[in-house]
């Protein structure tokens, strides 16, 4: 679960890992109260939406399309220049690399104590699922996008393993200090925001931590400037406080939609909607439609316990998307039977308006019963016998 940089600030700050003073503001008054709230002289005004390269983007007037303001991030030096910025960004579009071209709306902005930048780092905590551990990774290049580093000066980038048995130790935190350059005050701050990020990414079963930039101060201080904070969803039962940081709007309506059905959506760029039960089969899925010509435009698990309920909700999903053009369902009968699919299709079939073609493969538990169920159902079913046979006919049903 990606949550906005604020929250993820506020959950640093749980775990006494520094970070400068703020405020979240969903006005330009609430801006300028927050500004004066935390006192100085200079303040930052950060949109806030699920994305990266905010500095970097651009905002615009949605109806209009008129630039507003270059930059998602702006460094504030009155109050007025405060209540500006903000009045810019939001309930306005800020288009990044990230977001694409279609942007997303600012719906609040992080108001920020301005602070003496020495330097500019990167630190980030993530699971390497190469080496079954988790991992901390420290650059000197701060303020870049790390992927950037990696593929052009990897050296740069240090990186520790965590034994899961021990966990992060202090010589470890001491080993990326020192590989960061940090001496004296900076140093003994490194070791101290550095093992507290690490106990933070335990304590609240995160997937990623990426603090870019992490700072050094001419006070000798090490701060999290920004923080992306994800959150593992499997682990939210354990965490039901973290439950309501969820912010929707952020997501894409049908992800949204199919996660209110217990359903594994998630929104693709093509044509060919997919309905699979299992996340290794709807990979596949996924990858024969490539190989035959064709794109996914979702991927979609209805699960091992799928319903006819179920599966009538995944086909309204399905086709809410308007790139859709065929649906391509493959299931494979083991702990949920190919009839039960099959009635689940049918009735789907007569309580939707679908209007484009369907082609199904069910092979497993029942899947001679459900090939009778289909037969009978006098719908104009594309019926498979292999999955190469499903992913040409469903293809080639779209170029017809």
């Amino acid at each position: 679960m990606n949550i906005h940089e604020y929250q993820g600030k506020g959950i640093l700050r749980q775990f006494k890992v520094p970070t400068p003073e703020s405020g979240v503001a969903f006005t330009a008054d609430e801006a300028v109260a927050v500004a004066k709230k935390l006192g100085g002289k200079v303040w930052v005004v950060k949109s806030q939406i699920h994305a990266g390269g905010r500095g970097k983007g651009k905002v615009y007037d949605p109806k209009t399309r008129k630039l507003l303001l270059d930059g998602g991030v702006k460094v504030a030096k009155n109050l007025r220049e405060v209540k500006t910025y903000a009045s810019k960004m939001l309930n306005n579009l800020l288009v990044t690399v990230q977001t694409g071209e279609e942007g997303k709306i600012v719906g609040r902005v992080l108001v920020e104590q301005g602070v003496n930048i020495d330097k500019e780092y990167y630190a980030g905590m993530l699971l390497d699922r190469a080496r079954s551990k988790n991992i901390m990774m420290v650059s000197t290049e701060g303020g870049v996008e790390i992927e950037k580093v990696a593929a052009e000066t990897p050296e740069k980038i240090l990186t520790v393993e965590i034994d899961p048995s021990i966990g992060f130790q202090a010589y470890q935190a001491r080993e990326l200090a020192f590989g960061l350059g940090w001496k004296g005050d900076a140093f003994k701050n490194g070791v101290k925001f550095l093992m507290a990020l690490a106990n933070a990414y335990e304590r609240t079963d995160a997937s990623m931590f990426e603090i870019n930039p992490l700072v050094r101060t001419k006070e000798g201080q090490i701060l999290a400037l920004d923080a992306k904070v994800n959150l593992d969803d499997n682990a939210l039962y354990r965490h039901k406080d973290y439950v309501d940081l969820r912010d929707t709007s952020e997501e894409d309506p049908l992800e949204v939609e199919a996660t209110a059905s217990n359903l594994n959506y998630v929104k693709l760029d093509g044509n060919v909607g997919c309905m699979v039960n299992g996340a290794g089969l709807a990979m596949a899925t996924m990858d024969i439609i490539k190989l035959a010509g064709g794109e996914p435009a979702n991927f979609l698990d209805v699960g091992g316990g799928a319903s006819a309920e179920t599966t009538e909700n995944g086909f309204r999903i399905i086709l809410k998307d308007p790139n859709v053009k065929a649906i391509l369902i493959n299931i494979f009968g083991g702990i949920v039977r190919c009839d039960r699919i099959a009635n689940g299709v049918v009735q789907a079939a007569k309580n939707i308006n679908i209007d484009v073609p369907i082609v199904i493969r069910l092979a497993g538990t029942n899947a001679e019963e459900a090939a009778k169920i289909l037969k009978k159902s006098g719908i104009d079913f594309l019926v498979a016998d292999s999955l190469n046979d499903a992913a040409g006919k469903v293809t080639r049903a779209i170029a017809a």
